[in-house]
């Protein structure tokens, strides 16, 4: 695959990469539902095998499980090692009672507790997962935590910093106190918000943009039926998502068929024009795609090489 420059980092990236959310399990708020290991570790060397150089996992994913799955599949790959990113932010206790925090020493706590699941010295990139104002807390909380992120990477703990699901002035705040790398926020046909302020920012200032769930946590991808929506189990955090329902569901599997109809005049699936829907404007770096199996890796990778023309842009967004 081609690579790109990841922001203000001396790391180029494949424009997809490998997403590790679903591969946590089941067994926390967030999960997608019962998942095999093995099947989690073979996901992630078939996307190594086919090119893809970058991981990204989260502490919070399955409570810890990700990143231990991800250290796993590493240590069996005898293949270039690829990036690994993770985040912090979102902390647990005991009981497995999903919490928040960018407080410093919280911050350090978490580094070192992803540094052992990770089994590595430094992590690649390290990203705040989500800013204090959506628990909510004050700003000056996601501050603190950006400083943190900026001593962890003077001390050597991290290569680079960034951050997730930030709004403009949450970038600009935390820019005038470290360079942020790069900018991880949603980003689909149907999560367009950051297009109007964000991307312009990010573009003028030079800060990567890599998109997470470009096909709407599978929702775009071809395979989700009624029946199937329906059906999903209570441990799939997707079971309890509105756009899931109706009345969008309707309004989203109609945006899934046009997809489908483009996508089949390059040979290659909904979910893979979705992603490279994603990837059409130059400012994003990549596009993070989750799978669970080798199977779906295989279904998505055609992504990286598909360019959409205007006019099918035009007929995927209706």
């Amino acid at each position: 695959m081609n690579t790109r420059k990841f922001g203000n980092s001396d790391m180029n990236i494949t424009p997809i990469g490998f997403g590790a959310w679903a591969i946590g399990g089941p067994d926390w708020q967030f999960g997608w539902g019962e998942q095999n290991e093995g099947e989690s570790i073979a996901a992630i060397h078939r996307a190594l095998e086919l090119g893809i150089n970058w991981i990204d996992t989260a502490a919070a994913y399955g409570l810890g499980h990700s990143e231990e799955v991800v250290a796993k599949a590493l240590d069996a790959w005898s293949g270039p090692r690829p990036y690994v990113f993770t985040k912090c932010g979102i902390i647990w206790d005991a009981d497995r009672k999903i919490g928040f925090s960018l407080r410093e020493q919280s911050i350090r706590r978490e580094c070192e507790a992803s540094l052992r699941r990770l089994r590595v010295e430094t992590i690649d990139y390290y990203q705040i997962h989500w800013p204090a104002s959506h628990w909510p807390s004050d700003i000056d909380e996601t501050l603190e935590g950006w400083a943190t992120m900026a001593k962890l990477k003077q001390e050597g703990k991290v290569r680079w910093i960034g951050v997730c699901n930030f709004n403009l002035e949450e970038l600009q705040r935390s820019q005038e106190i470290a360079p942020v790398t790069a900018l991880q926020p949603p980003y689909s046909l149907i999560r367009r918000e950051i297009e109007a302020e964000v991307l312009p920012w990010c573009e003028k200032n030079g800060v990567g943009v890599i998109a997470y769930s470009p096909m709407a946590s599978g929702l775009l991808t071809g395979a989700m039926t009624r029946e199937r929506a329906a059906a999903l189990p209570e441990n799939d955090w997707r079971s309890r998502n509105p756009e899931f329902k109706e009345p969008k569901l309707t309004q989203n599997l109609a945006l899934v068929e046009r997809l489908a109809a483009v996508g089949k005049r390059h040979g290659v699936s909904p979910g893979e024009a979705a992603i490279a829907w994603a990837l059409r404007n130059s400012v994003m770096t990549g596009a993070i795609v989750g799978a669970r199996s080798a199977k779906q890796v295989e279904g998505v990778v055609g992504a990286a090489a598909l360019k959409l023309t205007g006019a099918e842009i035009a007929e995927i967004e209706g």
